[in-house]
C-alpha cells in the first residue's frame, strides 16, 4: 500500500476546503452562503448518481412503474427537481425558488427561510439521457432585499446582480463549475471519496475559438447576422481556416466545452421561436456569468445579457455566448443591421 501517495490524496482541495476559504476572505460572512452552497452540491451528487443508474432502473423495468409501496418511480427531471427543491428548503437559506419543473415560483415557509433566493433548472437536456449524452443542473443565486417580505422582485433582477452561479455537468466525468463573483474555477467528483475535488483552477476562455456550436437544422428561420455570422465560420474571406462545428444539444454540454476550449454558442431567434428559445434565469443569466468572470462576453442580439431585465420568471431570450472576440463579430453584425 503506498501510503504517501495515500497522504497527499488527503492534502486535496475539495470544494468544501475552496467554499470555506473563500468565506475566511469575508470576515462579516456568517456561513450561510457556505452552507446553501454545501447543500447545492449534495444535490448535484444524488442527481449524478441517479443519472448514472436511469439506464439501469429502465433495464429492470423501474421507470414508469409502481414500486412495492405504491409510489410510481419518478422520471428523473421530476426526481431531479424535487431533490432539488427539497435540499435548498433544508438548507434553511433560501426564501425564494424559481425552477424550470415549476410553472410557479416556491415561497419558503417564513419559519425556514433565509436571504437568498435561487433560480434552477434541476436537469437541463433531460432529453439526451436515454442516449447516454452528457446532461447537467444548472443554478443561480441571488440576495433578497428582505427575507420576510420575499417577492418576484427579488428574483426578476438581471443576471449582473447575482452572486453566484454555476452548472453540473452528468457527463463521462461529473464537473461542477462555480463562479461566486472572483473567477471561474471547475470541480470534478472523485466517486471514491464522494468528494468534487479542485480540477481547474482560474478556468479563462482563450479571446478567440475555433469551433461554433448551433443548431443548424433551425438555419431556414434564421435573422440576417446569425445566417452571415454562420456563413463567415464556414467560408471565412480573410483566408483564416473555417471554424469546426460542435453541438451536442445540451446547453450546459455545450458551454461547459465552449469555456474550457472557446468559441461561440448560439442559441439565437428565429421565425420559429422569435424570443429565443433559452430561458432567461436558469440558462441564460448563470451561463452569461460565467462566461463573463472568465473573460468571455454574452449578449442577446441587443444587449449585454447580463444587463436584460426579465419580467417573467419563464422568460425566454436568444444568447450568443463565447470568446470575446468572436461574440464582438457577431456583435458588429447586429450593429450593422441597425445602422442598414
Amino acid at each position: 500500500m503506498d501510503h504517501a501517495a495515500d497522504a497527499h490524496r488527503t492534502d486535496l482541495m475539495t470544494i468544501t476546503r475552496y467554499v470555506l476559504n473563500e468565506q475566511s476572505r469575508h470576515p462579516e460572512s456568517r456561513g450561510d452562503f457556505t452552507i446553501l452552497l454545501s447543500h447545492i452540491v449534495l444535490g448535484c451528487k444524488f442527481v449524478c448518481s441517479a443519472v448514472n443508474k436511469a439506464g439501469l432502473a429502465k433495464l429492470i423495468g423501474l421507470a414508469g412503474e409502481t414500486n412495492i409501496q405504491g409510489e410510481e418511480q419518478k422520471k428523473l427531471d421530476v426526481l431531479s427537481n424535487e431533490v432539488f427543491v427539497k435540499a435548498l428548503v433544508s438548507s434553511g437559506r433560501t426564501c425564494i425558488l424559481v425552477s424550470e419543473e415549476d410553472e410557479e415560483a416556491t415561497f419558503v415557509d417564513p419559519a425556514l427561510r433565509g436571504r437568498y433566493c435561487v433560480v434552477f433548472d434541476p436537469l437541463d437536456g433531460s432529453s439526451n439521457i436515454d442516449c447516454g449524452v452528457s446532461i447537467g443542473t444548472i443554478f443561480g443565486i441571488y440576495m433578497a432585499q428582505d427575507k420576510d417580505k420575499a417577492s418576484l422582485d427579488d428574483v426578476l433582477q438581471p443576471g449582473k446582480n447575482m452572486l453566484a452561479a454555476g452548472y453540473c455537468m452528468y457527463g463521462s466525468s461529473c464537473a461542477f463549475v462555480l463562479s461566486t463573483g472572483n473567477g471561474v474555477n471547475g470541480f470534478t467528483l472523485d466517486p471514491s471519496l464522494g468528494e468534487f475535488i479542485l480540477t481547474h483552477p482560474d478556468i479563462k476562455i482563450p479571446k478567440k475559438g475555433k469551433i461554433y456550436s448551433v443548431n443548424e437544422g433551425n438555419a431556414k428561420n434564421w435573422d440576417g447576422p446569425t445566417a452571415k455570422y454562420v456563413e463567415k465560420c464556414k467560408f471565412p474571406k480573410d483566408g483564416s481556416p473555417s471554424k469546426s462545428l460542435r453541438y451536442v444539444g445540451s446547453m450546459v454540454a455545450d458551454v461547459h466545452r465552449t469555456l474550457l476550449y472557446g468559441g461561440i454558442f448560439l442559441y439565437p431567434a428565429d421565425k420559429k421561436s422569435p424570443n429565443g428559445k433559452l430561458r432567461v434565469l436558469y440558462e441564460v443569466f448563470p451561463m452569461s456569468f460565467l462566461m463573463e468572470q472568465a473573460g468571455g462576453q454574452a449578449f442577446t442580439g441587443k444587449e449585454r445579457a447580463l444587463d436584460l431585465v426579465p419580467s417573467k420568471i419563464h422568460e425566454r431570450s436568444p444568447i450568443f455566448l463565447g470568446s470575446y472576440d468572436d461574440v464582438e463579430e457577431i456583435k458588429a453584425l447586429y450593429a450593422d443591421e441597425i445602422k442598414a
